[in-house]
């Protein structure tokens, strides 16, 4: 076969497709499963050595004598199990998922808000819903924070301050506005003729988000049946809304603070309607100072309006 030929030609493809491969040597003609081969003597020496065993057990066995071989003493036949009857599968009842209490990891959003607003709505003064806060356990915030911030001032005031949430300060100290956000809410409280014995003051969430990021919608849902029944507990005849997170829980808008601000919203007991007043959070006021012009104005609005009404 010269080198020129088709066949010679293929042959040669064909040895570099397996040289590019890894193969370099032709061994056999056959392929071989190299990774048996050391078993494969083994098994025959053990089946070797085990033959001349079986065959002497066979030849000095005893011979079962012919009054033992009765059909229940048969060896060649073999025994009948008695079939077991499985009894009908019946479904247990399904049991009442227990309440909620007590579960915040397995309480879901829906659940949790609904055990919520039944839960407040059985507090007949704010320490009864002070003390029920503090045993609930179906909002997660509730594990992460120091202590349950539930308010501070005078609930007996003509009006109510509500913030979102609390912070580092409150959740050490455990009352809301403690640190420089309320030492600044102080100086505008006192610029307009009012301080926490004549103002009241919460949060919607009472409980510290971790990082002092914003409560979650979820959090806001299970937290709001609270502060609602504390608001109406309290009867205040203005509410004022620090921030867009408040505003929105508390008076249903959509818009952002920057542009609710000022406004007067009707908002609904289950006395009375009162008004709510949103304005700007002092954290906020201290991040952009400018706008604290924006935050005078609202609280003038908040002085003249006290000073129109009364108890």
């Amino acid at each position: 076969m010269t080198p020129d030929a088709p066949d010679s030609r293929d042959l040669l493809s064909f040895l570099d497709f397996h040289v590019e491969a890894g193969v370099d040597v032709a061994l056999d003609e056959t392929p071989h499963d190299r990774f048996a081969e050391p078993e494969a003597p083994r098994r025959a020496a053990r089946a070797e050595a085990e033959a001349p065993v079986q065959r002497d057990m066979e030849r000095h066995e005893a011979p079962r004598h012919e009054s033992f071989r009765h059909e229940s003493f048969r060896q060649d036949a073999p025994r009948q199990e008695p079939v077991r009857q499985e009894p009908p599968r019946q479904d247990a009842p399904r049991a009442e998922p227990p309440n909620t209490y007590g579960r915040s990891a397995a309480a879901a959003p829906g659940e949790a808000a609904g055990d919520a607003r039944e839960l407040a709505a059985t507090a007949a003064s704010l320490e009864e819903l002070e003390a029920l806060l503090a045993r609930f356990e179906s909002c997660a915030l509730r594990f992460t924070a120091k202590n349950l911030v539930f308010a501070d001032g005078n609930p007996q005031a003509k009006v109510m301050f509500v913030g979102e949430a609390p912070g580092a300060d409150e959740d050490r100290i455990g009352k809301p506005f403690m640190g420089r956000s309320g030492q600044l809410l102080d100086r505008m409280m006192a610029a307009v003729g009012l301080d926490r014995t004549n103002a009241y003051v919460g949060n919607v969430v009472p409980w510290r988000p971790p990082g002092n990021r914003n409560p979650t919608p979820q959090e806001l849902a299970t937290c709001k049946p609270f502060i609602e029944r504390q608001i109406a507990l309290a009867d205040p005849d203005i509410l004022v809304c620090l921030g867009g997170v408040a505003t929105q829980a508390l008076a249903g808008t959509k818009d952002g603070i920057l542009k609710s601000r000022g406004r007067w919203f009707p908002y609904r007991t289950d006395k009375r309607e009162i008004r709510l007043l949103a304005t700007l959070h002092p954290a906020y006021l201290l991040r952009q100072p400018l706008q604290k012009r924006l935050a005078w104005r609202d609280f003038r609005a908040l002085r003249a309006a006290l000073d129109e009404g009364g108890r």
